[in-house]
């Protein structure tokens, strides 16, 4: 699988170029991604990667314990599905509901463990998107900064698809200026972390600070077009 190694060639060097060295953690997105194909990027080295659906994640639990893979869980998340993955993820970046968040509280806390989230947001406020609008933002990380259990590193955003990588920059800028804002009426310290980007715009999404970036297809294309 030659094209594995090339394509995340290609991605590294990329995201080296466009942030001027050290860039952002590259999750790899591997819902398309066969065993085979799996099995062969943890083999090259990738230690992250996001999982969307809890019953492929489960399936796969084999070759994440052979690779010591930190699996982050990035797709949308059933109330019903958190107790499968409590103690299988490092990270859940996409609580979209403060019913959700209790949830993960509830699970975390009969583990007497704690979970790393992120709040989604839908900065566009697309119907077809998860996450919350910008203004309900506030009221979901205060539920989830009153859970217990449960620890806010940031927020997530998938965002619309743009022609160009001015108006992905024009995107991501506005959502992590809008993050930054928010994290200081938190009173929180430091800066939030941003999960944000896909193949098609994680180089834009990198240049804009993000801290994350989820690439999926520019990874496992068998082809030139990508």
């Amino acid at each position: 699988m030659q094209y594995l190694k090339q394509n995340l060639n290609a991605v590294q060097t990329a995201l080296a170029a466009a942030c001027g060295g050290e860039g952002p953690t590259v999750l790899a997105a591997v819902k398309y991604a066969d065993d085979a194909e799996l099995d062969a990027l943890l083999s090259l080295g990738v230690r992250e990667v996001g999982e969307n659906r809890v019953q492929q994640l489960l399936a796969r639990e084999a070759i994440y314990a052979a690779h010591g893979t930190r699996v982050h869980f990035i797709g949308s998340l059933q109330t019903n599905k958190v107790k499968y993955i409590a103690d299988r993820v490092v990270m859940i970046h996409s609580v979209d509901s403060a019913r959700l968040a209790a949830e993960i509280e509830r699970q975390m806390a009969r583990r007497n463990a704690t979970m790393d989230v992120l709040v989604e947001i839908n900065g566009a406020n697309e119907e077809s998107k998860s996450g919350v609008a910008p203004e309900q933002a506030e009221a979901l990380a205060r539920a989830v900064l009153a859970c217990p259990h449960l620890v806010l590193r940031g927020f997530m955003t998938m965002g619309p698809r743009f022609e160009t990588e001015q108006e992905y920059r024009a995107y991501f800028g506005g959502v992590r200026d809008f993050c930054q804002a928010l994290w200081r009426t938190l009173d929180l310290p430091d800066r939030p972390l941003l999960s944000m980007g896909m193949s098609e715009s994680f180089l834009a999404a990198a240049r804009e600070g993000a801290d994350f970036v989820r690439v999926g297809r520019r990874l496992f294309a068998k082809d030139e077009t990508k």
